[in-house]
């Protein structure tokens, strides 16, 4: 049996135990994996769950290896979950851990390939690029004043996955995400600068385009 299938019967008998999932979008990433034998089953389940009931899927595979006992388990396991969600959401260092492979294009790619419906890959202080199947579009980074970057990767995603809700398009969507990315880092700590609605339209508001094609 294959790898992917030996993962897959571990979590099995916790299907009966998870309640019959409501939420419209589950967003997943790699750190509570990295905890326990459970916590890492219960992230197979959940996704399936999700999935099975069709809501959405985003991963962020937020690779923590001072968490794993084996840098060879981590990238096994991280990558092995990203390819069950819609939406992939990986640093470009994380994607090059994950995929071997160093471009963005290259690393959208690895999951499109796997069914993925799009890929958005950080770019730290160059912004931000997305692919679906359909096109690719970038976006630059948002001028703010930086204090502490914790936490800038969990604004992308709660930007992302809000467009996602709110049924934004390809562009206005990876906008939000690079602007609540870049908002999260002008405040210490990892969540003290997610903004409010009002800045984030105040930012929203600034010239910066998003450049796409189809």
């Amino acid at each position: 049996m294959g790898q992917r299938g030996a993962v897959h019967d571990h979590v099995e008998p916790l299907r009966e135990r998870l309640p019959h999932a409501s939420a419209r979008h589950l967003h997943a990433t790699g750190i509570p994996p990295a905890l326990s034998a459970t916590a890492r089953r219960f992230a197979y389940e959940a996704m399936e769950a999700a999935r099975d009931a069709g809501a959405g899927v985003t991963f962020d595979p937020n690779l923590r290896p001072t968490l794993w006992p084996d840098h060879g388990e981590m990238t096994r396991l991280v990558g092995d979950l990203a390819t069950r969600a819609d939406w992939v959401l990986p640093g470009v260092l994380e994607g090059e851990a994950l995929t071997g492979r160093r471009e963005p294009e290259a690393i959208a790619d690895h999951y499109l390939s796997r069914g993925a419906r799009g890929v958005a890959v950080k770019l730290g202080a160059a912004g931000a690029m997305l692919f679906t199947p359909e096109g690719s579009w970038t976006c630059p980074p948002f001028r703010v004043v930086t204090v502490d970057t914790i936490g800038a990767g969990d604004g992308f995603a709660a930007g992302f996955v809000s467009g996602l809700l709110d049924g934004l398009d390809e562009e206005q969507r990876l906008r939000r995400a690079c602007a609540v990315g870049a908002l999260t880092t002008s405040n210490k700590g990892d969540n003290e600068g997610m903004p409010i609605r009002a800045e984030l339209d105040a930012l929203l508001a600034a010239d910066l385009p998003v450049e796409g094609t189809r």
